[in-house]
């Protein structure tokens, strides 16, 4: 399809209410570099764009600012911009044009934590992103890093005078709060996410001054600044709020905590964290509204380019972070575009006649290939554009829970034939046409993406995809599976084998279960399909209390799986896309005294994983331990995928300027972080 060309603009808006030129500085675009090349994509350091362009930049801030400001509770009166600027801010290229503060971005998400990271990814930062090309990692928060030689030690350098959105100084030691204080404190967190712990031991954080904040790991660790990149989750949380509460910090801690009837530090610190990195979870105002505003803040203060000031079981209310740390070449704070709306919207039908009224600026997760047609029909009369973009981690798998709570179906689903069975029963090619159009390529489900890395063969991506139903009758036979009279096969206890097929649609199309519910029912399978919300599903599927896992196979491109090996190895993926092997992880975490042994092979992978991600992406060694990890998820088929490659549709109001199309549509590298929202205006 054709994506919308954003026209350039070559006239620069200088009005009241509009975002102004700093004289002396040229206003560079990424249409119009004017002979200025960035050490980094489409961005630049201050100090480097001033001695390339041979000027002094000036800042201009949005004029509403101040208004804004007012609706962030406990914000003290906002200081000139030059005082809430860092010394060093990153100066951003618009892609096409200086554009005008103003304007709201309307969104839609299914619920507080649910289909919701394509908008958050809207104001995220981190300490570094991928840039546009999804190839070169760029500065964000951090102004630069560096690693020592065997990849153990990792210094950040940060932006001297940043602020908080309350104005309060962000430092190095916000880093080593959410370290140290946060996650590895029992208090505040029960369990430390394995993601931070390296061969099952913690970093050491350590701030070395305001501006500079080292890691140090027990094991190399080559390829972690990916995480910084493309991760949700933010490794800083505000000291000066959230030390407040604790004993270790304030001397008058049991007393605040009294005041305001917090049982422990875990209770306080957490009213605001949320046990979580995400910036979804229920803020302060979901919990207690009157609480939070007796304390004096609704929500953590951010770095991020807006804050959540109202928040609801209908949706959340956003403003610009008044000290957010980015300008384009003329000097303009962004964000542009001021205020978010997200409406909490669970009907997928809703979200689409939402998207047809004109009422959603931008909304691209959740939104399915067969959606298209009906978006794309209806573009003029909701002034949208509708547009399909390539695409990482759409493939829906299958995983039968090998640890089943029901003993007859573990013993069943634990033998690599019903998987492979089952695989050979699916008609992808039907799948395919009806489904998703025609479109995409028929592909096993895999733990790494195909075209993310180097060690995956066109063998592995086909095995047990051939339409073969006399192979996979054969196979359920030879497990002594066989039919009753009615034609249902039997387990050996004697009662039908039924299958449950319980999902969600924000991770998977209804659709596609309607149609393999009557495929495998070819195969004498009694196969009942609900669906429900996400949260419920994510609820089921965390507590063991589904037959099949099902979701998209994401959280699988090269540099999500280099530094963070939780889709290759048992849990095969986190709590919001749960691939199952739970006793197998208690069994491994308790050294056996608890849950149940996996099968050798499978076991291999917790060393296999700890050993990629020690391994630079893409060398020798780390192909061959990924095909070793390839060859043991075939043998046992632990996932059975359906079509890969699929385009997928984004909606966009076709007012948005300085949006480019998206190089691929993925969680993997967190939505729209890339492509740097903040530039975002509208039209008049």
């Amino acid at each position: 399809m054709n994506r919308l060309a954003v026209l350039a603009c070559s006239t620069v808006l200088g009005l009241s209410g509009t975002a102004a030129l700093a004289a002396g500085c040229p206003a560079v675009t990424v249409a119009d570099m004017q002979g200025l090349e960035p050490a980094y994509p489409e961005q630049f350091e201050l100090d480097a764009f001033q001695a390339a362009a041979g000027c002094t930049l000036g800042f201009a801030a949005n004029p509403g600012s101040a208004a804004l400001n007012a609706r962030i509770l406990g914000n003290p009166a906002l200081p000139p911009l030059a005082e809430r600027l860092p010394a060093e801010p990153l100066v951003v290229a618009p892609y096409e044009a200086i554009g005008s503060y103003g304007g709201v971005i309307n969104g839609v998400s299914r619920a507080t934590e649910s289909g919701t990271s394509d908008m958050l990814s809207v104001r995220h930062v981190n300490l570094v992103r991928y840039a546009d090309d999804l190839k070169t990692i760029v500065p964000n928060v951090a102004k630069s890093w560096d690693w020592n030689a065997d990849f153990t030690q990792l210094t950040f350098t940060l932006r001297k005078g940043h602020k908080w959105s309350d104005g309060a100084p962000f430092t190095a030691d916000d880093i080593v709060f959410w370290y140290n204080d946060l996650l590895l404190n029992p208090a505040v967190t029960a369990k430390v996410p394995d993601r931070w712990l390296f061969d099952g031991k913690p970093a050491t954080v350590e701030a070395l001054d305001a501006e500079h904040v080292r890691f140090t790991f027990p094991t190399p660790q080559p390829n972690l600044l990916n995480r910084w990149a493309v991760d949700y989750g933010q490794t800083f949380q505000p000291r000066h709020w959230l030390a407040r509460f604790m004993d270790k910090y304030n001397p008058d801690a049991a007393a605040l905590r009294a005041e305001y009837g917090f049982a422990t530090e875990g209770d306080a610190v957490n009213f605001y964290y949320g046990n979580s990195d995400w910036k979804d979870v229920p803020s302060a105002m979901m919990k207690d509204p009157a609480l939070a505003a007796r304390i004096g803040k609704n929500a953590v203060p951010t770095l991020e380019s807006h804050i959540v000031v109202e928040e609801s079981a209908e949706g959340r209310r956003l403003v610009a972070n008044p000290y957010f740390h980015m300008v384009d070449t003329a000097g303009n704070q962004l964000p542009y575009i001021p205020e978010i709306h997200e409406a909490f919207v669970p009907e997928r039908e809703v979200v689409n006649l939402r998207i047809l009224n004109g009422d959603v600026t931008w909304k691209e997760q959740a939104l399915e290939l067969n959606d298209f047609p009906l978006l794309k029909e209806n573009e003029a009369k909701g002034h949208y554009r509708a547009v399909l973009a390539p695409t990482f981690g759409e493939n829906v798998f299958y995983s039968f829970n090998r640890n089943d709570k029901d003993p007859v179906l573990r013993a069943i689903f634990s033998d690599p034939r019903f998987s492979q069975a089952l695989s050979l029963g699916m008609d992808r090619e039907e799948i395919r046409e009806i489904v998703y159009l025609g479109q995409g390529n028929i592909q096993q489900a895999l733990p790494a993406e195909t075209r993310t890395v180097d060690f995956i063969t066109e063998a592995d991506k086909t095995a047990f995809t051939a339409f073969d139903p006399e192979t996979a009758n054969r196979l359920l036979d030879e497990m002594g599976l066989k039919a009753g009279p009615d034609g249902l096969r039997r387990r050996p206890d004697g009662a039908p084998l039924t299958l449950r097929l319980v999902f969600a649609s924000q991770g998977s199309p209804v659709q596609l279960h309607e149609l393999v519910r009557g495929q495998w029912a070819k195969l004498g399978l009694q196969v009942d399909i609900r669906e429900v919300t996400t949260d419920e599903y994510r609820a089921s599927a965390n507590n063991n209390d589904v037959d099949v896992f099902i979701w998209k196979n994401d959280g699988i491109t090269g540099p999500f799986i280099s530094q963070d090996a939780t889709m290759l190895m048992p849990p095969f993926g986190d709590f919001f896309n749960p691939g199952g092997g739970f006793d197998w992880v208690k069994w491994h975490e308790t050294n056996g005294a608890e849950g149940s042994a996996p099968p050798a092979d499978i076991a291999r992978l917790w060393p296999l994983g700890a050993e990629f991600v020690s391994q630079p992406l893409g060398s020798a060694r780390s192909n061959e331990i990924g095909a070793e990890i390839i060859r043991i998820h075939l043998d046992n088929l632990l996932k059975i995928g359906v079509v890969a490659d699929i385009p997928s549709p984004y909606v966009y109001d076709a007012r948005l300027a300085n949006f480019r199309p998206q190089t691929a549509k993925t969680y993997d590298f967190y939505w729209t972080y890339s492509y740097r929202p903040q530039q975002w205006f509208f039209r008049d």
